[in-house]
């Protein structure tokens, strides 16, 4: 393809700046192309023909004096610089015509690939005057993205000819993951637990800090019941008490080949940093030093132990862009490194695939160590797939045959799972929209028990 065909192509797409003819001038020619037609049957000849077509194509420039002059013409983009995977963002454009021509207007934004938007805008915007349009936008995969470019053609009243202009604004956008249920906790830990089924656990007699004076209610115990204040207030008020704050909690991300199974929603590791990023936010608002380690192969990012919210954002603008490697994940190195840098003792919150670490017999040794010290605890999402044959009726020879091949899966799983929970290694898996839930009420579990 030559350079002036690439030229002419990047324009007929919406990528030049240039004039373009319309569908109108198009129609409008076509008629006049059949009446010269007509005209050759009588008699009219070539001189004629060719001088008519220089005759229209002049006067349908005389179109181009109607409609704006780019310089005239200023879009601005107004964009978030943040934002989440999979919720919809609004994009508002400026569009200011301070010419005295009116014109009818469609407008693509060089969005990347990724990006979901529906394009062409179009519109109407009279003489020296204002528009606001505005699209809305899905950003599906995390990642540092650049928009550079937006593509703008107008016309005029006549519609003959369409003007092209390409405005370069260089804006940077920042898509993370879904901090939906990291709200959610934020806002009332108790109220998202109690609505996803789970209940945090109150803590034993006289454990943990006292937190406040509260009613008593059916189901608290008699011994917290505040006896002073129950007579002044003439009504039963109990003690209520909190886990000890300061704790250290230690997040292991496995960004390892198994986290790219794709899901409903994304895949293993989108979903994993979404509930990692709830229970972190969870244990920064409990008052505990909180610690993320991503790895695969080798250690990708180590986030040192630090308490308080403003460690919330540390830890996101660290891990946000955290990619799926090819390479298969060494357990055995990563908890190696994690002994060398975590001295005291903590609760290792590792997310990553259960049947893929049930088979790391390495890791083992690292993790009867690490449990000297520490609480290790591993969470996965469930096999959906698993699940539905083992429940699936056996209709026939294939789906009975494929149904006892996912039970014998399952049980060998349980079996392994029971080998390592005999040293002391809880591991959890459950469903991908219920992860975040389950990792936050096993947190508030163990913190609530004590064992860290």
């Amino acid at each position: 393809m030559t350079k002036s065909s690439r030229s002419l192509l990047g324009r007929l797409l919406f990528q030049d700046k240039g004039i373009l003819p319309t569908g109108r001038l198009l129609i409008v020619y076509a008629c006049f192309s059949g009446i010269l037609f007509a005209g050759t049957l009588v008699g009219l000849s070539w001189t004629w023909i060719f001088v008519l077509n220089a005759l229209f194509l002049a006067l349908s420039l005389i179109d181009l004096t109607f409609s704006p002059s780019k310089k005239n013409i200023e879009v601005k983009r107004n964009i978030p610089d943040q934002m989440e995977r999979g919720l919809d963002y609004t994009v508002e454009l400026t569009i200011h015509n301070t010419s005295d021509r009116d014109m009818s207007y469609r407008l693509l934004d060089g969005t990347p690939q990724s990006f979901q938007a529906t394009f062409p805008l179009k519109g109407k915007l009279s003489g020296h005057s204002t528009a606001k349009p505005s699209y809305h936008v899905v950003t599906p995969v995390r990642g540092d993205y650049e928009l550079t470019r937006l593509y703008f053609r107008y016309r005029s009243s006549l519609a003959l000819w369409e003007k092209q202009k390409t405005v370069e604004t260089v804006e940077k956008v920042k898509v993370i993951p879904d901090l939906t249920e990291t709200r959610k906790v934020l806002e009332d830990a108790q109220r998202f637990l109690l609505y996803e089924g789970v209940k945090i656990r109150k803590m034993q007699s006289g454990a943990g800090e006292f937190s406040k004076i509260r009613n008593y209610v059916v189901g608290d115990d008699p011994r917290k019941i505040n006896w002073r204040q129950t007579a002044k207030l003439r009504e039963v008020m109990t003690n209520e008490y909190e886990p000890e704050h300061g704790k250290y909690i230690t997040i292991l991300i496995d960004c390892g080949r198994m986290m790219g199974a794709e899901l409903e929603k994304g895949n293993r590791l989108e979903r994993s940093l979404e509930a990692a990023m709830t229970v972190t936010a969870a244990a920064l608002q409990n008052g505990d030093y909180v610690s993320v380690l991503a790895f695969s192969r080798n250690v990708k990012v180590y986030i040192p132990p630090a308490k308080g919210m403003a460690h919330l954002q540390t830890i996101l603008h660290r891990i946000y862009n955290l990619e799926v490697d090819a390479a298969e994940s060494n357990y055995a190195a990563v908890l190696h490194y994690v002994q060398t840098v975590q001295k005291k003792r903590s609760l290792l919150l590792l997310f990553s695939d259960i049947h893929t670490f049930l088979h790391e017999d390495n890791a083992l040794y690292y993790l009867q160590r690490l449990r000297r010290q520490h609480l290790f605890l591993m969470i996965g999402i469930e096999d959906d797939m698993l699940v539905k044959r083992i429940k699936s009726e056996p209709i026939d020879e294939i789906q009975a045959m494929m149904k006892s091949m996912a039970q014998k899966q399952m049980l060998v799983k349980k079996r392994e799972k029971s080998k390592w929970e005999k040293q002391g290694l809880l591991m959890v898996e459950a469903r991908e929209e219920k992860l975040a839930t389950t990792a936050v009420s096993y947190y508030i579990d163990l913190m609530n028990r004590g064992l860290v």
